[in-house]
């Protein structure tokens, strides 16, 4: 009778030592596997970042058009940039009032349906400014820059099938 718990204890090491040995290998493994990702002579591929910005994106516009083309859209928007700028802080304003409105104590919902209605037309003015001066940079440029603008993004275009 006292030889039961003695090879019941030595039941449990054993399994205890082949857990951790499974252990050891899992993460020897998982180590190595690492190293060698990173030990590669092929580089990891660098990610590129996109500024979502206003500016940003009217910088990838103008980037992807003819250069002539490209200084006549950029130039426009110089042109127009203190109405885009104004019709932007228009819309940011409104998008605040919309955040106050939903932080307000007590909560209003007609006050936050009447912010989100002036958000919506500032949105409108802002894209309508947009739509304006690029409007208005298109009539300057090429057929040539034009079709690009009607194009763009580039990337769009060669995800599409061909038709």
């Amino acid at each position: 009778m006292s030889e039961l718990p003695k090879a019941e204890g030595r039941g449990r090491i054993h399994w205890l030592l082949l857990g951790s040995l499974a252990l050891n290998l899992f993460f020897a493994g998982a180590a190595g596997a690492v190293a060698f990702r990173y030990s590669s002579s092929v580089p990891l591929a660098t990610i590129a970042r996109h500024d979502h910005s206003l500016a940003g994106r009217l910088n990838r516009i103008a980037a992807s058009l003819p250069s002539a083309d490209a200084q006549i859209m950029l130039s426009q928007l110089r042109a127009d940039a203190e109405k885009v700028a104004s019709a932007q802080a228009d819309l940011r304003l409104s998008q605040e009032d919309v955040r106050r409105s939903l932080r307000a104590e007590p909560f209003d919902a007609a006050t936050m349906r009447t912010a989100m209605a002036e958000n919506r037309a500032a949105h409108e003015n802002f894209e309508q400014v947009l739509h304006d001066m690029i409007a208005a940079a298109a009539s300057k440029m090429s057929v040539v820059g034009r079709t690009k603008l009607a194009d763009w993004p580039a990337e769009r275009q060669s995800a599409r099938p061909a038709q």
